[in-house]
């Protein structure tokens, strides 16, 4: 179990604990304490200032979940939590739920992600097209269980680096309720990150289904770690806590290979590079606890916290700090 997840339980249990006092046992709608949930990928951040905030107030509960984007924005539009962590802006439904309930809520930037498409670092593919990638992901691929049975696909859609090896094709990622998953299917299926639009020219909509799911990254890692010849994706943070065991491919959507760097995704040279957010309940934001939070959080002692997990801090804070300072 990583040392993030100990921590959720952690603070779960400090909130169980404090609660006898009574009053409702979600604190998004006034019952005391802080509920944090959402991506998977802004956990660690978001866990490691609940872990320096508790240090100051051992008096309030905080708890931090990761179960997915999706999840949290259902979680946060229904007012069962204070602050939703995102790794991808709140979809139009998900907004529309949010005024459904009256739920007003603050948008805020807080860091950079590189999303990672990984391997093993058996695997001696360092680099992969966007093409290649819908050869291998892309919802016309399902069925593929080798690498070389994407070939006949790969040649029709012009992927450079085919023919593929005749090797077992092992996929674990993110599943529909991770915005990384969303993310990765706005980069691959929708162009969005330079390469062509499969929905348009294709008439795809996602990526093949018919690969091991997961919300936890962890698994994630474990999987790809377990296969030569395997693919997944997960937020840089993962990655880099990993890079022992797991291989970052290079992307190129037709101007040359980029590996995810901290430089290359503060530059956005690495096509794949985005934002992270978090979603804070206005109503829970009159809170004090909850103020003093989010105020850790966008503190210099705080955006600590985004270079100790692995991830990038935005070049100018200074329109986040507005809209908060505006809330």
């Amino acid at each position: 179990m990583s040392r993030w997840r100990v921590l959720s339980l952690i603070l779960a249990l400090a909130l169980i604990a404090t609660a006898c006092g009574g009053g409702d046992e979600s604190s998004g709608d006034g019952g005391g304490g802080i509920d944090v949930s959402g991506s998977s990928t802004v956990e660690p951040i978001s866990a490691a200032n609940a872990e320096k905030y508790a240090a100051q107030n051992p008096d309030i509960a905080i708890k931090v979940e990761g179960p997915g984007t999706g999840d949290g924005a259902q979680m946060f539009c229904t007012g069962l939590i204070d602050v939703g962590d995102a790794s991808r802006p709140y979809k139009g439904s998900e907004l529309e739920l949010c005024a459904e309930n009256g739920i007003e809520f603050i948008e805020l930037v807080i860091a950079i992600d590189g999303l990672s498409v990984l391997t093993s670092p058996d695997n001696p593919t360092t680099c992969l097209a966007t093409s290649d990638l819908y050869a291998l992901l892309g919802d016309e691929s399902i069925g593929f269980d080798t690498w070389s049975d994407a070939n006949a696909l790969a040649a029709e859609i012009g992927a450079p680096n085919a023919p593929y090896p005749d090797e077992e094709l092992v996929i674990t990622a993110p599943g529909e309720e991770s915005g990384t998953f969303d993310t990765f299917v706005e980069f691959l299926i929708d162009g969005k990150a330079g390469g062509e639009d499969y929905a348009e020219t294709r008439g795809v909509e996602s990526v093949r289904p018919d690969y091991v799911a997961s919300a936890n990254d962890n698994v994630i890692i474990e999987g790809i770690v377990g296969a030569p010849y395997s693919l997944g994706w997960v937020g840089y943070a993962f990655y880099t806590a990993n890079q022992d065991r797991v291989k970052a491919l290079a992307i190129d959507t037709g101007d040359g290979c980029v590996s995810p760097t901290p430089e290359t995704i503060t530059s956005g040279e690495y096509p794949f590079a985005r934002e992270l957010y978090i979603y804070v309940n206005t109503a829970s934001a009159q809170r004090p606890e909850v103020a003093a939070y989010i105020d850790l959080y966008l503190s210099e002692e705080g955006l600590t916290s985004i270079d100790e997990t692995g991830y990038i801090r935005l070049a100018d804070y200074g329109p986040t700090r507005t809209a908060w300072a505006n809330r």
